[in-house]
């Protein structure tokens, strides 16, 4: 029985599965937007939510929790400046919510659901 067990599996071992979820969470705040499956979807966006809720109050001790997610190296300090620069401050005054999934429909290849993960912008 799977009660009260959070999180997928998405058909990967855990450290494969950690290093793509974080691949996907760079993407979104590199980007801003995304097209997965929908279950990928569904735990990137877990993630996304937790990063920002994280990045909306500046401290030395949130940014390297930021970085331990986004990255050490070059791409990863970008990501963190971004984050905490212009992506947390979007959502000052609003309290979760900051991603939206849309539905695609079915992958071509594979029949896969797909879904886009963007964030919602708030001005």
């Amino acid at each position: 029985m799977r009660h009260r067990v959070a999180g997928r599996k998405l058909g990967l071992p855990s450290d494969q599965r950690m290093a793509l979820l974080k691949n996907l969470v760079q993407a979104v705040i590199e980007y801003e937007s995304i097209e997965t499956t929908a279950g990928r979807g569904r735990e990137t966006q877990r993630m996304v939510e937790k990063v920002i809720t994280t990045a909306r109050e500046d401290t030395i001790h949130n940014r390297r929790m930021a970085r331990r997610l986004l990255g050490g190296n070059e791409r990863g300090e970008t990501l963190v400046h971004k984050l905490f620069t212009e992506v947390a401050p979007r959502y000052a005054n609003r309290s979760g919510g900051y991603t939206r999934l849309v539905k695609l429909g079915p992958r071509r290849g594979d029949g896969a659901e797909r879904v886009k993960l963007e964030l919602i912008e708030t001005a």
